[in-house]
């Protein structure tokens, strides 16, 4: 097996350069407009910003939605969908715009926000560096794992999922060159839940699927 490349990211977030949203008619056509990477921003990049800590929900239009919305059920609407389990980004906007179209057809009025409170489109630019850091065996890999940045484990675990091998985490993809032997450890990978968790909690989840397959021992 080639040595595991430890990598670090960061990123660069800018406004899309769409009109902000001031009701849930303009939140539809602003997410039927968007580009994927807008899309990828509001509902997979948010583990990784700082100022991102909403205990319900992953994704900024279900955070917009109770927060300024008012709007609960569509909340917990958009907050259930996992943009891991599409296929693609496109896939990814058709289901929130069903449920945004569904909303809309209930309601007897469009909700607004008040001044300030409107939902702004962002987008962002991943950075990427090489800390340095390689592991060498796989029974370096858990407590690798356990000294990674919040960025390190968004890159090889969420991010990877968008890079070729298409819906494979970096430290699956590396494993796999062991064959066989680790077989049991992609299995417990694989059998952890990614949308609700935040990136320190998904660190242990992943050191306790190292530990639970026995990988190393």
């Amino acid at each position: 097996m080639n040595p595991f490349e430890v990598k670090d990211c960061a990123l660069l977030i800018r406004m899309s350069g769409l009109p902000p949203a001031v009701n849930l008619r303009e939140l539809r056509e602003r997410i039927a407009a968007c580009g994927e990477n807008v899309l990828y921003h509001h509902f997979c990049e948010t583990t990784l910003r700082p100022t991102f800590d909403d205990p319900d929900y992953r994704n900024d239009f279900a955070v917009w939605s109770k927060l300024y919305l008012g709007d609960r059920v569509l909340a917990e609407r958009l907050g259930i969908l996992d943009p891991y389990a599409s296929d693609s980004m496109e896939e990814l906007r058709a289901a929130v715009l069903d449920i945004i179209d569904d909303r809309l057809a209930e309601l007897t009025m469009v909700p607004w926000v008040r001044p300030g409170d409107e939902f702004l489109f962002k987008e962002a630019t991943t950075v990427v560096f090489d800390t340095g850091e390689r592991i060498h065996h796989p029974r370096d890999l858990a407590p690798a794992i356990g000294r990674m940045t919040n960025g390190s484990v968004y890159y090889h675990f969420l991010e990877a999922l968008r890079r070729p091998p298409i819906g494979k985490d970096d430290f699956s993809a590396w494993l796999l060159e062991g064959g066989e032997e680790y077989a049991s450890y992609l299995v417990s990978l694989g059998s952890i839940d990614i949308q609700f968790h935040s990136l320190a909690h998904l660190r242990k989840e992943l050191v306790a699927a190292l530990a639970q397959a026995g990988v190393g021992k």
